[in-house]
């Protein structure tokens, strides 16, 4: 400055920037320092963390390969199971079809013998049927017997005989003979005769038509029993000619019931139990 007031500028000196830069410089060599500390921190956590993170990942590989390792063995060990339980399932239903066909001829067998039975108890049912009617029939032809023998008793009559002897019951046609054998009291041994013929042998005698006149209706017979020979001359219809026989003395009968030209039908009635020769006819 002058005199007058005019001051002069100081001189700065040189010392002042190189103070600035190295306080600028240790400013930043120190934050570099801290951002390398910091960094290094870093780094040190991170290298942990990964250290962490590849120990993991090595257990779980371990447990990977453990895992895969099991996975293997119980695939194998399913693989054979159902293996054979496919097989064991395969013979299981070839058994169950072979027991079902089985089954099946068994139920066959067993409906036909059911139907051939159904068949033999429908035959059966049918001759029972049939035995049935056929007994209603017997019933229904013994009841018509038992009733003819009923009104014929009241028709046959006992007329005294030749000998004097009360006669039994007179059948005077087949039909009342036949009631009379039904009796069963005597037996009856029919018989026909033609005149001029040979004497036919009955029971233990012999007969043979003499005479026939069937304008009267009468006869004459010829009787042979026990070696001797009875005429029984002119006799009628229906009328017992009577005679004994043996040495009972037992009584035989003789009725015709039938006088036609040269022909005289009959019977013969002797006591029950009187065997008569084998081709004589009985009852």
């Amino acid at each position: 400055m002058s005199e007058q007031g005019y001051i002069e500028p100081v001189e700065r000196s040189g010392s002042v920037p190189v103070l600035v830069i190295a306080v600028l410089a240790l400013l930043t060599a120190a934050g570099a320092l801290i951002w390398c500390y910091g960094l290094s921190n870093h780094l040190d956590a991170a290298e942990k963390q990964i250290a962490q993170a590849n120990q993991q990942n090595a257990a779980l590989a371990e447990k990977e390969e453990a895992l895969t390792a099991r996975l293997r063995a119980t695939t194998e060990t399913m693989g054979a199971s159902v293996g054979m339980t496919q097989k064991q399932i395969e013979m299981k239903t070839q058994s169950i079809l072979a027991a079902q066909r089985a089954a099946n001829a068994e139920t066959e067998r067993l409906a036909e013998e059911q139907a051939a039975q159904n068949k033999q108890i429908s035959a059966v049912a049918s001759d029972v049927s049939t035995v049935k009617t056929d007994v209603g029939g017997a019933k229904s032809d013994i009841a018509a017997t038992r009733s003819d023998l009923e009104s014929t008793k009241t028709q046959l009559q006992r007329t005294m005989g030749d000998a004097g002897v009360m006669s039994g019951l007179i059948a005077r046609n087949h039909d009342e003979l036949e009631m009379l054998k039904h009796r069963g009291d005597r037996t009856y041994l029919e018989f026909h005769l033609q005149k001029g013929e040979k004497p036919v042998l009955l029971s233990s005698i012999k007969i043979q038509a003499k005479k026939v006149d069937d304008k009267h209706s009468r006869y004459t017979m010829m009787v042979s029993a026990d070696d001797r020979n009875i005429e029984k001359k002119d006799k009628s219809i229906d009328e017992p000619v009577q005679f004994y026989v043996g040495k009972d003395e037992v009584l035989y009968e003789i009725v015709v019931n039938a006088i036609t030209k040269n022909q005289i039908s009959g019977y013969l009635s002797i006591p029950k139990g009187t065997p008569p020769p084998p081709d004589a006819p009985s009852k």
